[in-house]
């Protein structure tokens, strides 16, 4: 596995996303005006979501530390930390970091992209071996492609898109996106397909399931936050705001079935 050094910070990660995804996923219509771009009280949760489901994710990556299992996490909460930083830097003239709350929350992006630079030189400088475990099934194969695709093409979407744009005017999310807001947004969601992209040519289990696991949070919470701010969904007006909900759901109880009948991809030594 990766060195100790790694092993802390994500651990600081999981402490630093869980400090500031309470405050943003628990009190959303406080701190949305005064966050660190323009964003509803919706959004604010949702971002509050991430950030509680990354430090479940670093937490029990870290805490598990088995390269076979965790590495596709690992792969997610890098990229998530890197993508994030440049639509930062990108965007720095229109942030507004004169609140706390905004100032923390570009910190612990900051924390996420230095932990990356350790991890990946990390793994570069020692290449760590993936352990035998039961070979992948065709149709965990095929889930993971459905999800790479599906998943990357809403990436790519929210770092390509413009304000006024199919899906940025309350189609499906049920508020209008800056194009700050799209590009966050996109940033999380190609950072979860990359996790998985490894995934396509894997030929064991355990990292599928790992995956599965150790994204589980992020799921459910987004999902929790969705259903908080249900009143401002629009079906009649706009029937694709059900897809938002779906998709969650749909890839939540295929996780947790599969889940069920093989494991969660940990081999306790």
């Amino acid at each position: 596995m990766l060195t100790n050094t790694s092993r802390y910070l994500t651990y600081l990660l999981s402490a630093l996303y869980a400090g500031i995804g309470l405050v943003l996923f628990f009190q959303p219509e406080q701190q949305a005006p005064i966050f660190a771009w323009n964003v509803t009280g919706f959004m604010t949760m949702t971002i509050g979501g991430w950030c509680l489901g990354n430090a479940w994710l670093a937490f029990f990556a870290a805490r598990r530390w088995q390269w076979k299992s965790v590495y596709p996490a690992m792969a997610y909460l890098w990229s998530f930390g890197i993508l994030e930083s440049f639509v930062v830097i990108s965007f720095r003239d229109k942030l507004n970091m004169g609140y706390p709350v905004a100032a923390a929350y570009v910190a612990v992006i900051a924390v996420n992209a230095l932990s990356a630079i350790f991890g990946i030189v990390d793994w570069l400088r020692i290449r760590p071996a993936g352990e035998q475990s039961e070979p992948m099934t065709g149709m965990m194969r095929s889930l993971a492609a459905v999800f790479v695709l599906f998943v990357g093409f809403l990436g790519i979407y929210g770092l390509a898109a413009q304000s006024g744009m199919p899906a940025t005017n309350g189609e499906i999310f049920p508020e209008v996106m800056t194009v700050l807001t799209l590009r966050s947004f996109g940033s999380f969601y190609l950072a979860l397909a990359i996790g998985a992209l490894p995934l396509l040519f894997e030929k064991n289990r355990a990292p599928l399931l790992g995956y599965g696991f150790l994204s589980l949070g992020l799921l459910i919470i987004i999902t929790i936050a969705a259903f908080a701010y249900l009143p401002i969904f629009n079906f009649s007006e706009h029937p694709f705001g059900l897809l938002y909900f779906a998709a969650y759901i749909l890839v939540g109880g295929v996780s947790i079935s599969v889940m069920r009948k093989y494991g969660t991809g940990y081999s306790r030594a």
